[in-house]
């Protein structure tokens, strides 16, 4: 059994977002109330039972999923970060899943009526709970009861949850060296948030000056990509690429691999942004289907990595706008954009068009 974590335990976050990973119920407390929410993806019929033995659970969502739900017009505000979905008796377990997931839309298209109702002084609870989901990779839909006793979940404040930032308390752990085949002269730098979390590598090719703008790659994660060879994305190329264009700069560089799967949402989520895309979807409109933002990623994590190798000033290797202007917002200069753009094969040339068409990407 869990044991409730202090409101000022400063782990209190990751500890949530684990508990949740584990299909338990997480008490998530604000100046409103509280709510005792579980995953929707991991709840089977004993912890729904466990978690409705007050009262019947409600289906919390993202206002993203709620618009392809069409419950904009059922919204009390605008801009609400959840929305809340009344279950009568058809919307069991099974429909729930459904009415969160988009994977199977189009093959059971016919969903509701559904009925919905302001949160009230639980809306920051409610955007809290689906904040843990986001962190946690998983669907951003949660079962959720209005707390009513007290309970042996563990509990956070919804303020630390919206507050979290992972790039706090980031520190580097270890350093090696790191030959590659193209950069033989590579040092692996790697750094973990001191909460937990995933852990980042900066991989440091020659003898880069930080008195000067040192040429920097930020690449997120893609083992589909990086690893398995997926002719569906460019970042396999972009990778490979971005480590012989450093280590053939006078100045050597810096690449920053940094931990933020699919675009933040995480490997199983990505997974199923590809499976919307077999269905016709491009890639933004199959995170927004999933609930998500099209972009969930975080670069504060990479300008805190950067200042801690002494890094001030960067030329930085990308076609997204987005990473310029994160790494200035955080106090990185940007001294220079190089062009990083790898030529399409048949399979991801929609995807590169939506790269620059929706995302404003420099292709």
């Amino acid at each position: 059994m869990s044991l409730p974590a202090p409101a000022s335990d400063i782990n209190a976050v990751p500890r949530a977002v684990d508990e949740l990973r584990r299909a338990q119920i997480v008490r998530v407390t604000s100046g409103g109330g509280a709510l005792d929410i579980v995953a929707v993806e991991l709840a089977d019929a004993a912890t729904l039972a466990r978690l409705e033995q007050q009262a019947r659970a409600g289906l919390l969502v993202t206002h993203r999923r709620a618009a392809l739900l069409h419950l904009v017009n059922q919204i009390a505000a605008a801009g609400h970060a959840a929305v809340w979905i009344e279950r009568p008796e058809w919307l069991d377990l099974a429909a729930s899943v459904a009415a969160a997931d988009p994977v199977s839309d189009l093959a059971t298209p016919l969903k509701g009526p559904f009925r919905t109702r302001d949160a009230g002084a639980l809306d920051e609870a409610a955007a809290a709970a689906l904040r843990l989901a986001k962190l946690g990779g998983l669907l951003p839909a949660v079962f959720a009861v209005a707390a009513a006793d007290d309970s042996p979940a563990l509990t956070v404040e919804a303020a630390a949850v919206l507050g979290y930032a992972r790039a706090d308390r980031l520190r580097i752990i270890t350093r090696a060296r790191l030959p590659l085949a193209v950069a033989p002269d590579t040092e692996v730098v790697a750094f973990r948030p001191a909460e937990g979390g995933p852990e980042h590598l900066a991989l440091i090719i020659g003898a880069p000056r930080t008195d000067l703008p040192v040429l920097v790659r930020l690449h997120s994660a893609c083992l589909t990509g990086d690893v398995l060879g997926s002719l569906k994305c460019d970042c396999g190329p972009q990778l490979q690429a971005a480590i012989a264009r450093i280590a053939a700069n006078p100045g050597g560089g810096i690449l920053l691999y940094l931990q933020q799967e699919g675009r933040g949402i995480g490997l199983v989520n990505k997974l199923r942004a590809y499976a919307l895309q077999d269905q016709g979807f491009d890639t933004v409109d199959a995170n927004l289907r999933l609930g998500f933002e099209s972009d969930e990623r975080d670069f504060a994590v990479a300008a805190m990595m950067l200042r801690q190798l002494s890094v001030s000033a960067v030329r930085l290797l990308t076609n997204n706008p987005d990473k310029v202007d994160a790494l200035e917002a955080h106090g990185i200069t940007v001294a220079e954009r190089v062009a990083h753009a790898m030529p399409p094969n048949p399979h991801n040339t929609a995807y590169l068009d939506t790269k620059r068409d929706r995302s404003g990407h420099y292709l």
